[in-house]
């Protein structure tokens, strides 16, 4: 039996992506900490020793959405794939993340590889879980590239001068992402 209707996990989807299209065009991505339960986790990797971690809608509101996103306001994450397991309740969604600025070329800056978020539904249309992922290499690339043309908005110039001392940042050693996944395949 599913854990949660598919229909009602394909709604959540099609809220959230529209929400998330929404930030992209505003730059406000402060109204997508509503799509939280009080107590979520959410939480990425940033690279070999550090983890970023925002436990609670208060946190993810104030890291995620806020001081994780400050010098990226306008960009944009297309969805270009939804996967959705009803049986636990999850999905995953693969994304694009392209920013307003342009190259030389003319051709927006977008950091190549894959993006993606695996969430884990709570029901209500909000998350309990989530898991981002995606390319810190191209990223790097990308950002220095934006900001050897003059592109990288001064609030990212400041984002990569903390680098570790930012909010939410903790080493890897210090917490284990894997033990949060909760009815784990592999015992």
């Amino acid at each position: 039996m599913a854990k949660f209707p598919r229909e009602e996990l394909e709604e959540m989807m099609r809220r959230w992506v529209a929400a998330n299209d929404e930030a992209g065009a505003t730059g406000d991505w402060s109204k997508m900490s509503v799509f939280y339960t009080e107590d979520a986790i959410y939480t990425w990797n940033n690279g070999a020793n550090w983890e970023f971690v925002a436990s609670g809608r208060q946190q993810i509101h104030d890291w995620v959405f806020g001081t994780e996103m400050e010098g990226l306001e306008h960009w944009v994450y297309p969805y270009v794939r939804t996967l959705i397991d009803d049986q636990k309740g999850e999905v995953l969604g693969v994304w694009r993340q392209i920013a307003p600025d342009r190259d030389a070329d003319g051709n927006p800056y977008e950091i190549a590889g894959m993006g993606g978020s695996w969430f884990r539904y709570a029901g209500n249309y909000q998350w309990s879980w989530q898991r981002d992922f995606f390319d810190h290499i191209n990223a790097g690339t990308v950002f220095g590239a934006m900001a050897q043309a003059g592109r990288l908005k001064p609030a990212m110039v400041e984002r990569m001068k903390k680098g570790s001392k930012m909010p939410g940042w903790v080493r890897r050693s210090e917490f284990d992402w894997y033990a949060t996944i909760t009815d784990r395949e592999d015992g």
